[in-house]
């Protein structure tokens, strides 16, 4: 089929490759435009964007999915768009150019977490499986029928670590539903069952109430790390803990949000137990071993969880 991918991030470069390496001919991919990366605000081409011209692929960069953009794309008259975090909605007008339609691998087991941030949401809900689903793109949020799915572990130490196993998991049968869709066989099941919405992240989210379980800490702090990071207040300043597991060899006492040295670790108090704390970013500095801080300060305790964004 003559198809065109479009996306934007990191997790989106191996289905392009897969793609590029198919039977499938990729007329052009469309990216998000370039960026500032950085403190120093680097204008910077997507990853996306990046890969695509090493495959030598021509390149639309489009912030959104109107006017010139349109009309470009039925130009190229392809029969199928396929979509991996690409950023932006595609409205009647975009779902008009391609002749089967577009199609979108989304990380999660559809209906559940449909939106922005499906694993992220997973991982903070303290859900042990999870995986892939491709679908075709309707005018809803993630709401169209489903021509593959594939059940996964969630068992990763974060964000990151999950989406790229997703990422590479998932191209594979990004490629299989174009296959299929190229032979006529492609079968679009409607979605069933209790739908789930998996909004963005935000900071807030990121807010580690210590005084929780130490399994819901941990997996607050999974679910958003590495970005935002999971945070809490020192002398009323925002400090990212990072590396957090479980340690329930710990026996001794402490309070709420005390950080503390046992048998030679950093360890973290939360409701009913601690946790290892591998590394720590105290406000406005760079991240640094939890060992090497305690050891410059000393034994500190947290401030109390509040539910206010500071």
């Amino acid at each position: 089929m003559d198809i065109v991918f479009a996306g934007t991030p990191d997790v989106a470069v191996p289905a392009l490759e897969a793609l590029a390496d198919s039977d499938h001919r990729i007329r052009a991919v469309l990216t998000r435009p370039d960026a500032p990366v950085g403190r120093k605000r680097v204008l910077t081409p997507s990853p996306v964007k990046t890969r695509a011209l090493e495959l030598g692929l021509p390149v639309i960069e489009a912030g959104r999915l109107r006017g010139d953009v349109i009309s470009q794309l039925r130009e190229l008259d392809v029969d199928a768009v396929a979509v991996v975090a690409f950023g932006a909605i595609a409205g009647p007008a975009a779902l008009d150019t391609a002749r089967l339609g577009w199609f979108n691998l989304h990380f999660s087991l559809l209906p559940a977490h449909r939106g922005a941030a499906p694993v992220q949401r997973a991982m903070i809900g303290g859900e042990t499986t999870s995986g892939i689903s491709v679908f075709r793109i309707d005018t809803g949020m993630d709401t169209g029928p489903v021509l593959r799915r594939l059940e996964l572990p969630l068992d990763h130490a974060d964000v990151a670590e999950a989406l790229d196993d997703y990422a590479h998991r998932g191209a594979p049968e990004l490629v299989a539903a174009f296959d299929d869709l190229a032979a006529g066989t492609a079968v679009m099941t409607p979605q069933t069952g209790e739908p789930s919405h998996a909004e963005k992240i935000t900071v807030t989210d990121a807010h580690l109430d210590l005084s929780a379980s130490t399994a819901e800490v941990i997996d607050r702090a999974r679910g958003t790390s590495p970005a935002p990071g999971p945070w809490v207040e020192l002398d009323g300043k925002r400090t990212k803990l990072f590396g957090l597991t479980p340690a329930p060899d710990v026996t001794a006492s402490g309070a709420v949000g005390e950080l503390t040295t046992w048998q030679q670790r950093p360890v973290l108090r939360c409701g009913d137990g601690w946790v290892r704390v591998e590394q720590i970013q105290p406000f406005g500095k760079p991240r640094m071993n939890a060992a090497d801080f305690l050891r410059g300060r000393g034994d500190v305790t947290f401030d109390p969880y509040t539910d206010e964004e500071s």
